[in-house]
């Protein structure tokens, strides 16, 4: 009989409806779990290689250039580096909030259905412990109708019964929460690589105004020394 408990189906036939319950949980679990897998796939991007692609076409002035690369690259860190190639013209401070407020526009999407994973993790044991308490319950009114005597082998199935939703609960939650840790680390690295990217961003483009606007006689100066460096070989 306990072989029969076992399978699958008599798990959830001896289990009581609470068992459907932990199967929904799971299942529902599990359809954020694989969500959120493609997420981070999709948003997965090499930092350094978008960074000097950018401050190549940013250093050339070519911000048209530099925003299609931007636009072309998946994930929040492209588009918040997009936002602030938008609003190149402002002053740093003005595109420090640019890319403070498209970095927070990001934060909802990036830690979006994470705690539904922990309230997935947290529930199923809490559901889990009520059914084995329901069913324990009965038991012991199954035990009292009989006056008091019951046969050793009934009451082990009683109890193994009533222990099915205890043992799928933690079932569910272990792994749950385990989800939800590793997606935690990899939403905190992302948001860390989003600060990294806005923060350089700024720098590269403010840095590339400022030299423009305070050294506008930069080009005609190394002009002249390559002039005054070719005069004395055309007196030879």
């Amino acid at each position: 009989m306990m072989l029969a408990l076992m399978e699958p189906s008599g798990l959830i036939e001896r289990g009581g409806p609470l068992v459907w319950l932990l199967v929904g949980l799971a299942f529902v679990g599990s359809v954020w779990v694989v969500e959120r897998f493609f997420f981070f796939h999709r948003a997965r991007i090499r930092v350094d290689d978008l960074l000097a692609g950018l401050a190549l076409h940013i250093r050339r002035r070519s911000y048209a250039e530099a925003l299609h690369e931007a636009a072309r690259a998946p994930g929040p860190v492209g588009r918040v580096a997009h936002a602030a190639l938008l609003r190149y013209y402002l002053d740093r401070g003005d595109l420090r909030d640019v890319v403070r407020e498209a970095g927070q526009l990001e934060v909802p999407r990036i830690e979006r259905n994470i705690r539904a994973i922990l309230g997935v993790a947290l529930l199923a044991p809490m559901v889990g412990l009520l059914g084995t308490l329901l069913g324990m319950l009965e038991s012991f009114e199954s035990i009292g109708s009989q006056g008091g005597f019951s046969v050793t082998a009934d009451v082990a199935t009683s109890v193994f019964s009533a222990l099915i939703t205890s043992v799928l609960g933690l079932a569910v939650s272990l792994p749950m929460y385990l989800f939800h840790l590793h997606f935690t680390g990899r939403a905190r690295r992302l948001i860390h690589r989003i600060e990294r990217a806005g923060i350089e961003i700024v720098n590269l483009i403010a840095d590339t105004r400022e030299e423009e606007l305070y050294h506008p006689m930069r080009g005609e100066v190394s002009a002249g020394r390559k002039q005054g460096s070719a005069r004395p070989e055309t007196a030879r």
